[in-house]
């Protein structure tokens, strides 16, 4: 796992961001056991309590589930997986139509690019 971190968005919000971003592009799948808070940490180099708050909020979003013996798991729930990755494309697509805008692009000439950059004509 490879994370770039921003210095003005708290870390353990770009670790769930990351993270969750790994889960709906299916580089973890359903059902992997993740590695220890530690390793985690260590991989990322970020301090285990952050690992940790930003796994509990993983948690949280049901999108990683703890078995109290063998450790944390991504969900099994494709469903949950697809909804997170559809508001993800949601939220993707309005910050491009949005940065379209702020250099002079409408909607209509904002498809036609991506139509042009897609090779439809």
């Amino acid at each position: 796992m490879k994370f770039d971190f921003d210095n003005n968005i708290p870390i353990y919000i770009q670790l769930v961001e990351q993270l969750k971003n790994y889960i709906i592009s299916g580089r973890m799948k359903p059902g992997e056991r993740l590695p220890s808070v530690r390793d985690l940490a260590l991989q990322t180099k970020v301090n285990p309590n952050t690992m940790q708050k930003a796994l509990v909020e993983l948690e949280e979003m049901k999108l990683v589930y703890t078995e109290s013996t063998n450790g944390r798991f991504v969900t099994t729930d494709k469903k949950l997986i697809d909804k997170y990755k559809k508001q993800y494309a949601i939220e993707l697509t309005n910050k491009y139509f949005s940065n379209m805008k702020d250099i002079g692009f409408d909607i209509k000439e904002t498809i036609d690019y991506l139509k042009k950059l897609g090779g439809d004509k």
